[in-house]
């Protein structure tokens, strides 16, 4: 007689899973064009991005909900059609067609709907966060759902704790995976540092010029990546610049970390940027560019950063920027920052306006025209 073979085991009951990972499946499900339903208590909503839907997949999702869903939108985009809202608001798709919805959510000169929409609320902004973890554009197509089964009850469940803890544990789940030395043109030896962890985000990396004192103010830059001007030499920003500079700068100091950080476009990703770049070819400076795709001012994050620097044994530090939010958030975060070394680029034709932005509008301590009469 053989031997019965053993019951299936899931493998969530075997390897367990945490809030974070969680949060990270429900990402990768609205990437696919798949609903997520948040959950608080017994109130429900399924959500759907509108950035990785298709036609095919808005019926559905309108089928499914009987008609009764709705369009949210953050506030800064709200507020481009001229409707205040500070948790965004709802607008009522019923009879809607898909081709329609691209002109509400992220278009420029869009007009805003009839009526006065609904308010939004905490589960909609839950939904925008788990599109900011997919990078995807934080226009949510949404329903609540009443008690009881529904068609969405095979789509992944998410709660507002799952995305509370999984922020909490993103920013202390980080482990050094390999450290090897690089050498780099005008730089000379240094270390690359490649840390995994977080939540929807790939591999991050500390590069450590010289043999900075971890016991004394350890000269730090934090850097997002920008593809465009870290990599092509774009002349629309200034990013490439400080990138090479902030290097040569930890060499002059006597060492230290640059921190390149997967933070595209403010923390928006590479095709949300380059909806952006497109507004401002048209004229519009990049923090309105941001606002008509829903997006804040700054949607950076900087708990892999404060992970990174304490994996390191790093707690103070000089910060090599210009920016005084990011100042700020680090000291939030705990890390001690002693003071500041500015870091600028280059002044072109096609970066002037964009710097002047940052000065004027985000706070940079940057004198632009010093710049430009110093370069001449």
């Amino acid at each position: 007689m053989s031997a019965q073979s053993p019951s299936p085991v899931s493998a969530l009951a075997v390897f367990g899973e945490t809030a974070a990972i969680r949060c990270e499946r429900a990402a990768a499900e609205l990437r696919a064009g798949r609903p997520v339903v948040i959950v608080d208590g017994q109130r429900r909503v399924a959500t759907t991005a509108l950035d990785s839907s298709s036609p095919a997949g808005f019926e559905a999702f309108a089928q499914a909900a009987a008609q009764q869903h709705y369009l949210h939108l953050t506030a800064p985009r709200a507020q481009t059609l001229g409707i205040p809202g500070t948790l965004g608001v709802r607008i009522p798709l019923t009879g809607q067609a898909f081709n329609t919805l691209p002109a509400l959510a992220y278009l420029r000169d869009a007009t805003a709907p009839d009526g006065t929409p609904a308010a939004g609320n905490d589960m909609d902004a839950a939904s925008v966060e788990v599109a900011r973890l997919g990078l995807l554009l934080p226009a949510m197509v949404s329903v609540e759902l009443s008690v009881g089964s529904t068609p969405f009850d095979g789509c992944l469940h998410l709660t507002l704790d799952d995305l509370r803890e999984g922020a909490r544990q993103a920013g202390q789940d980080y482990e050094l995976v390999t450290r090897s030395p690089v050498p780099l043109r005008d730089v000379g030896m240094s270390e690359f540092a490649v840390f995994r962890g977080g939540v929807a985000q790939r591999d991050q990396v500390a590069v450590i010029v010289g043999t900075p004192d971890l016991q004394g103010a350890v000269p730090v830059r934090v850097h997002s990546s920008c593809l465009t001007g870290d990599l092509f030499g774009s002349l629309k920003c200034d990013c490439g610049d400080q990138l090479r500079r902030g290097l040569h700068t930890l060499k002059e100091l006597g060492g230290g970390i640059l921190l390149y950080l997967d933070q595209e476009g403010r923390g928006t990703g590479i095709a949300a940027k380059m909806r952006a770049y497109g507004y401002q070819h048209e004229g519009l400076d990049t923090i309105d560019a941001d606002a008509l795709l829903g997006f804040g001012a700054d949607e950076r994050r900087y708990g892999s950063a404060v992970a990174m620097l304490r994996a390191l044994g790093v707690e103070r530090i000089q910060l090599l920027t210009n920016n005084p939010t990011k100042v700020q958030r680090l000291r939030n975060a705990g890390i001690e920052v002693v003071g500041c070394v500015p870091v600028t680029g280059e002044i072109t034709t096609e970066n002037e306006q964009y710097l002047r932005t940052k000065a004027a509008r985000a706070g940079h301590h940057l004198d632009v025209d010093a710049l430009i009469m110093a370069a001449q």
